[in-house]
């Protein structure tokens, strides 16, 4: 019955609305009552503050400077083997495995289309027919800037409007073509393991998604798609981010959806849906690496 109400109220509440009040209160310095607000968010959902670079809650200005603050660089040690593609967020996997020609499983019994995820972008959606994917849930409870899997050029960038729905495993379950619907930030990159998409979603209550070299690209929402391009990496005006790199953030949490090409990486067997990611922890190996190597274990801590 309670899950029926939270469902019915992802449809009739102003999510837009709630949103940009969200985030119009996220940006307020409001002295002791933003630290009244962020001890009891980090009560609540029983945030680490041991693992920030700045632990006291006091320090941070504004709810949206803790929402983004940046981790102790030792607690996310980032795995260095260069067959290994890296977990970019703190999260839970909602879900990963084979594209099916076209078709991503969102959930048991639900699908959406890489046309449909891409915004009617045939030739990218072209690249990663049966190919892998990996869809992360960042919770609210967790770090939430997003790092890179691998070496990458960044080559395109599409700005895509779209609802706000939550993006929880309830709504996953049950809310049909979420991630297609929801607005979200697709970034192609070209990388040693070929094309890879890192999709930043949004969702209710996510005020801003930002990425590292264009800043906040929402808001404003304008209600049209938007894209950049950018040259080759040997190019002039070329954008490069490494392994471990931070290349986004939102302020509050969503989801980061991952498209690999077919036959360039295997996902790392120790995964499935509702596993716990670490940055910097294995998430994938280039083909020709065995499934079974001491890496495919959390970075920092040996093989069993």
């Amino acid at each position: 019955m309670l899950n029926n109400i939270k469902l019915s109220l992802q449809y009739i509440l102003p999510k837009l609305w709630l949103t940009r009040l969200a985030g119009w209160g996220a940006r307020k310095r409001a002295g002791w009552l933003t630290k009244l607000v962020i001890d009891l968010f980090v009560k609540y959902y029983k945030v680490n503050m041991d693992e920030a670079q700045r632990s006291d809650t006091a320090s941070y200005r504004t709810f949206n400077d803790f929402f983004v603050r940046p981790l102790r660089e030792e607690v996310r040690p980032v795995n260095t083997d260069p067959n290994v593609l890296v977990m970019p967020a703190d999260g839970v996997i909602s879900q990963l495995g084979a594209i099916a020609h076209d078709k991503i499983m969102q959930a048991k019994g639900h699908d959406y289309t890489l046309e449909a995820l891409l915004a009617g972008n045939y030739g990218m959606a072209e690249k990663f027919r049966d190919g892998t994917f990996v869809t992360t849930y960042l919770s609210p409870r967790d770090y939430h800037r997003v790092h890179m899997p691998c070496n990458g050029i960044l080559r395109e960038m599409i700005y895509v409007p779209g609802d706000l729905f939550s993006v929880n495993h309830l709504t996953a379950q049950n809310v049909p073509n979420l991630f297609a619907r929801n607005e979200r930030v697709i970034c192609l990159f070209d990388t040693e393991f070929g094309p890879m998409v890192q999709i930043l979603v949004g969702a209710t209550i996510v005020g801003s998604i930002e990425t590292v070299w264009a800043g906040t690209i929402t808001p404003p929402r304008e209600g049209i798609i938007k894209r950049w391009t950018w040259p080759a990496g040997e190019e002039e005006g070329s954008i490069a981010l490494l392994k471990g790199q931070e290349m986004g953030r939102f302020k509050l949490g969503s989801t980061v959806i991952n498209l690999f090409t077919p036959g360039k990486v295997t996902l790392a067997s120790h995964l499935e849906s509702l596993s716990v990611t670490r940055l910097g922890e294995p998430l994938a190996f280039a083909v020709s690496t065995p499934l079974e190597t001491p890496d495919d274990s959390p970075a920092g801590q040996p093989a069993p």
